[in-house]
């Protein structure tokens, strides 16, 4: 008799494209069907996973949101996340010139 292979949380996160945080909170909130192992780990069948992930809506259209993401959101983005290397790279030069001046 062969046995079938019950899915872990990371199986299922990797089935369904979400994060395994997300797996656990649609377990307890029973949109999910999940089975305890030892009463401490989640296993999941393959085919309750393939009906959850049916009744899912497909993702949006993401370049809808590409597009509200301007230039100027970008560079301000591009600044904000790398003001710290801009403002190494200002001073290193600085203290370069000032060095070979001298």
């Amino acid at each position: 008799m062969v046995e079938e292979k019950l899915l872990t949380v990371r199986d299922v996160s990797l089935i369904l494209g979400i994060p395994e945080k997300e797996v656990v909170d649609l377990v307890e909130s029973h949109k999910l069907v999940a089975y305890k192992v030892g009463g401490l780990y989640l296993r999941f069948k393959k085919e309750h996973v393939e009906e959850f992930r049916k009744s899912l809506k497909p993702p949006s259209n993401k370049t809808k949101i590409l597009e509200e993401y301007t230039f100027k959101d970008r560079v301000s983005d591009f600044f904000y996340f790398n003001d710290f290397y801009i403002l190494s790279i200002l001073i290193i030069l600085l203290i370069l010139v000032i060095i070979f001046q001298w």
